[in-house]
């Protein structure tokens, strides 16, 4: 009786007790001595994942294309110097006829200042909106990667947390077998039990062995990957507590408002949107091909004995003026490059409305995950309650003798199957919340903290 006692007792372990076996056999699994909940996990990240950080120096570099961009359209300033020391040698008739060699050694020296000031230039204009472009988009590209880490912290803590509560009713579940398998053996003995309730219960424990190992190996590479995420060692991990989860509807409660808001604010879709903005620009600049340039020039100069007839003399110049250059004939590239650059912007073009309708059905997919999730969850934890009563209920009647250690077997796998996707289904709506969120471009840590909100150490 003492063993289908505990057995019972096991049984009823609650959505709260489970979070508190699942910290407790995952601690041993780890040598650290680390703690932390999902916004430290995040921040973390935020200052320690590699791509991320990728990212970050990504971003620095492209948002250096502005001010070269705009260098271009800005005064030129060149000063140029040179000295030289020149050996003449020149043969000429003398005034007899006879040729002559003289030879001759001087110096000779330049100085220039020159500021050139572009006023027409198609290409440079054209290419300093660009830049405007890709710094856009690399600004939307570094919100993109920062909504991922939120996604992507949050998969992998979750997933973590899930193992956990997979180990903790293996081991929940071994318990009970175990109980099951010593209770079939002292029936056996005392004549009211047969050899095959042994064996059924050998099987299943057996089995439950094997799933043992799974699980811990699972437990152990889901703790790796957190670990990679915010680059230091992990122990002990915050649980989700069932009482302060709260199953909240997506507010506001229609999905088209949500794609909506992605189309407007989605770090993807502004990302295209840049390069499509960026790939017009680069059919101007090919364009410029077409079209003069004009400068306005301005020099100061001084020469001294330039030239071989002007030895110890020296010239002071300056000069202001504008410089007009015209394109007549490129063998065609420029036409080339007009209709390379139209057909990359219509490239891009397509691009973004791919990513549109991939969008709103991502969109779709994680508001139905909340909104479905609340449910599922809801009906699971009734689901839940109920093979927990059907478990102990055929554990007495296989004590009186009208239930068989199969039937009392089965509704043990059906309670811990149960139990197990309650735990999934918790997940899934949590992460759908932080996926939907991500999608739409909303704010990175609000979610991450209600979240948060919901766990307990």
């Amino acid at each position: 009786m003492k063993s289908v006692f505990s057995a019972t007792k096991l049984g009823r372990i609650s959505g709260r007790r489970f979070a508190l076996i699942a910290s407790l056999a995952y601690a041993p699994l780890c040598t650290s001595a680390w703690s932390l909940d999902l916004s430290q996990a995040y921040q973390a990240a935020m200052s320690q994942d590699a791509s991320i950080l990728a990212t970050r120096a990504a971003t620095d570099a492209r948002l250096e294309r502005l001010p070269q961009a705009r260098s271009q359209l800005l005064p030129n300033i060149a000063l140029s110097a040179s000295r030289n020391n020149n050996s003449l040698e020149s043969i000429g008739p003398d005034f007899a006829g006879r040729a002559s060699v003289s030879n001759r050694n001087y110096n000779s020296s330049s100085l220039a200042l020159t500021i050139r000031q572009p006023l027409f230039r198609k290409f440079q204009f054209a290419d300093y909106k660009q830049a405007k472009a890709q710094v856009n988009d690399a600004n939307a590209i570094l919100d993109r990667e920062l909504q991922n880490v939120a996604v992507r912290v949050s998969g992998a803590y979750f997933e973590a947390l899930l193992t956990a509560e997979q180990l903790a009713l293996v081991l929940s579940q071994k318990k009970a077998y175990t109980s099951q398998f010593e209770a079939a053996k002292k029936r056996f003995a005392a004549g009211a039990g047969t050899r095959t309730d042994i064996d059924e219960a050998q099987a299943a424990l057996d089995l439950n062995v094997a799933q043992e190992l799974e699980v811990r190996q699972n437990v152990d590479y889901t703790h790796r990957q957190l670990q990679v995420l915010v680059n230091q060692p992990v122990d002990n991990l915050a649980t989700l507590d069932p009482e302060k989860l709260q199953l909240l509807e997506p507010t506001p409660n229609r999905v088209q408002d949500w794609i909506d808001r992605a189309e407007d604010s989605s770090p993807e879709i502004r990302s295209l949107k840049a390069q499509v903005e960026s790939a017009g620009y680069e059919v101007e600049k090919a364009e410029a091909g077409h079209y003069p340039t004009l400068d306005a020039v301005a020099q100061i100069s001084r020469d001294a004995s330039s030239t071989v007839t002007s030895v110890n003399n020296s010239f002071n110049n300056n000069s202001i003026g504008l410089q007009l250059s015209i394109p007549i004939f490129s063998g065609g590239n420029v036409n080339s490059n007009v209709r390379q650059a139209l057909a990359e912007k219509a490239r891009a073009e397509q691009a973004l409305e791919a990513l549109r309708r991939d969008l709103g059905v991502r969109v779709h997919h994680e508001f139905r995950g909340v909104t479905e999730g609340v449910l599922r969850v809801k009906a699971l934890e009734q689901a839940v309650r109920s093979t927990e009563q059907v478990a102990m209920s055929n554990r007495r009647s296989y004590e009186a003798g009208s239930r068989t250690l199969i039937d009392t077997l089965n509704a043990e796998q059906q309670k811990v199957s149960a139990q197990r996707d309650l735990a999934q289904a918790r997940f899934v709506y949590l992460i759908s919340r932080v996926k939907l969120q991500a999608l739409t471009g909303g704010p990175k840590t609000e979610v991450i903290d209600e979240v948060n909100g919901w766990l307990k150490p």
